[in-house]
């Protein structure tokens, strides 16, 4: 089938049901909802069967919905509507929710259902709940939305709330009001469920001394205790904030009003406050600490059954300088330990998505802050590359874009949930040429031709896919809990197996092997020879893509490599 997305961006929803629908035979074009007249243009040229909208901020034009078929995917059960329908279920605590495939009308979210899919909610935020349950139920709730369109003979099912299924309500837009927290009245879970409830955007509005900041990734603190609303402590740029019964640990921060100087976006809390988060008391954690109470802790390393697992959940998988020469020492840690397998278990929601393009942005210089970061992350990718007392297992929770996906391929083996999306090129941000090894790994894991294809191809890739094309070794069904336990059961065996010694020393052999054709050295000095260009050079691409990345700004376009109707007009229109 011929399908359109109109799409503000293309977010992780977006590249998920993208990703599915085209592994399915089905011809997926791709455009940002820009204005009227840019999607009806779109229309035009594609001619679709279908027009799916995953993600929009601004309703369909009606010169578009009457005259096509276009299905709306909304995060909420039948009868929700309204554009924050997550956040309210978050807020008032919901136990179950849902997406639903509804077909555009001239009311908001009161067209006909094709569609519907319930899932159990977790204790989590609305970022992580969208890229997981609302991700993998959207991507159910749509399939089955076209099969009925294939059939043929199936009509969708008229909103009626007099119906005992359809428990949903119109919600206006969350206000800060309904978000406010009152530090002097709400104890650790309602503060929770405001942050979580606001996570990604817009976060939630709140005071801090003297000014007022948007709180984002809180976390609960079971140990810590104060004067509800103050400040306790900082921990890996997060602090510490007390509730009538506890505390939380809040990672993010951004200015409500910045000042001369001051970023608009969001950085470590400790960052953003200054002075002020400087003076509080430091709270740390070693890596193998085990704390009998809630906490939060970004890089942890545990130990079960003989096996190694090293976590690191950095918010929205961005690393920067000091989180990577964290966790690069946390591998030479583990290194160390008497343990014969080696998991690197990455965070819930992403694997790793590479440098940390706010800090970058936010930094003095930075051309300078770029080039530590990659440097960082050449250190920790080498860490784990020359590590031959392991067997290291990369599994993949979340989803990977640029050089996460080559950090994970500093491992051994490449495990991934079925549902992760990896995203293995850096060209989107600048025509960046990229480092951590990638011409060593990439090569050794496909060949050189699919290693060209991949990184010149700047599509998504399901785990599937990915899969097929050599970049993984094993893909696991199910959520994230039945991935955990599939992958400690998976590597414990690993440990236990009468051939891990043999792999061991062939792995050591083939390090040995491949230094001695070309040194490791060699190929980040050319990595980073074409890097330095990119970020010292006279082309200023990379700068002016992070720019707009970091700044959230407007798309004036869709680019040819995901809008394909205007990759044909713009091929007839060549001499």
């Amino acid at each position: 089938m011929r399908i359109l997305f109109l799409t503000h961006s293309f977010n992780s929803l977006s590249q998920r049901l993208f990703v599915e629908l085209t592994a399915r035979g089905h011809e997926v074009s791709i455009e940002f909802d820009i204005n009227d007249a840019v999607a009806e243009e779109a229309v035009a040229l594609f001619q679709p069967a279908l027009i799916v909208a995953p993600f929009l901020k601004r309703a369909i034009p009606e010169s578009i919905w009457r005259n096509h078929l276009c299905l709306i995917v909304h995060p909420g059960i039948k009868g929700d509507r309204g554009p924050s329908s997550l956040d309210w279920a978050i807020l008032r605590g919901e136990t179950r929710w849902g997406v639903t495939c509804l077909q555009a009308d001239a009311e908001m979210d009161a067209g006909d259902i094709w569609s519907a899919v319930e899932f159990e909610m977790r204790d989590a935020s609305k970022g992580s709940l969208y890229r997981n349950e609302v991700a993998d139920a959207a991507v159910t709730a749509v399939l089955e939305a076209i099969e009925k369109l294939q059939q043929g003979n199936c009509q969708p099912e008229p909103l009626d709330y007099s119906r005992d299924d359809v428990r949903g309500q119109w919600h206006c837009l969350m206000s800060q009001a309904e978000r406010c927290i009152d530090w002097r009245r709400d104890d650790t879970a309602t503060v929770l469920r405001k942050v979580r409830s606001a996570d990604g955007v817009p976060g939630v509005r709140d005071r801090i001394g003297e000014r007022d900041y948007f709180l984002y990734n809180a976390h609960p603190e079971g140990d810590l205790s104060g004067v509800p609303g103050a400040l306790l402590a900082r921990r890996d740029g997060a602090i510490c904030r007390a509730t009538i019964d506890g505390a939380v640990w809040i990672t993010h921060l951004r200015p409500a009003v910045p000042e001369s100087g001051e970023f608009g976006f969001k950085l470590p809390a400790v960052q953003v406050l200054g002075e002020l988060a400087a003076e509080l008391p430091l709270s740390e954690l070693a890596i193998d600490a085990l704390p009998q109470h809630p906490t939060w802790q970004e890089i942890r390393y545990r130990e079960a059954n003989g096996v190694g697992y090293l976590h690191f959940d950095c918010y929205n998988g961005a690393m920067d300088s000091s989180q990577c020469m964290r966790l690069r020492d946390a591998v030479l840690y583990a290194a160390q330990r008497p343990v014969k397998v080696l998991v690197l278990m990455g965070g819930c929601d992403f694997w790793s998505n590479g440098i940390h393009l706010n800090q970058i942005e936010a930094a003095d210089s930075a051309s300078d802050e770029s080039w530590r970061n990659i440097n960082a992350m050449d250190d920790l990718c080498q860490a784990l590359v020359e590590n031959c007392q392991q067997l290291v297992i990369a599994a993949m929770q979340g989803n990977a874009g640029a050089g996460g996906v080559f950090l994970a391929l500093a491992a051994d083996e490449v495990w991934a949930r079925n549902g992760v999306v990896l995203n293995p090129h850096y060209k989107g941000m600048g025509n960046l040429y990229g480092s951590e090894y990638w011409t060593y790994l990439l090569p050794k894991r496909v060949g050189e031709q699919q290693a060209a294809a991949l990184t010149h191809n700047r599509l998504p890739l399901s785990a599937r896919q990915a899969a097929d094309a050599g970049l993984l070794d094993l893909v696991i069904e199910g959520d994230s809990f039945s991935f955990v336990a599939a992958v400690q059961a998976r590597a414990e065996a690993l440990s236990l197996s009468e051939q891990i010694d043999e792999r061991l020393d062939r792995k050591r052999t083939t390090r040995l092997h491949d230094e001695q054709q070309k040194p490791l050295s060699a190929y980040r000095a050319e990595e980073l020879e074409k890097m330095k260009l990119n970020f010292f050079g006279f082309d200023p691409s990379y700068h002016v893509a992070r720019y707009h990345f970091v700044e959230k700004l407007p798309k004036a376009r869709t680019p040819a490599y995901l809008a394909r109707h205007r990759r044909v007009v713009g091929a007839k229109q060549r001499p």
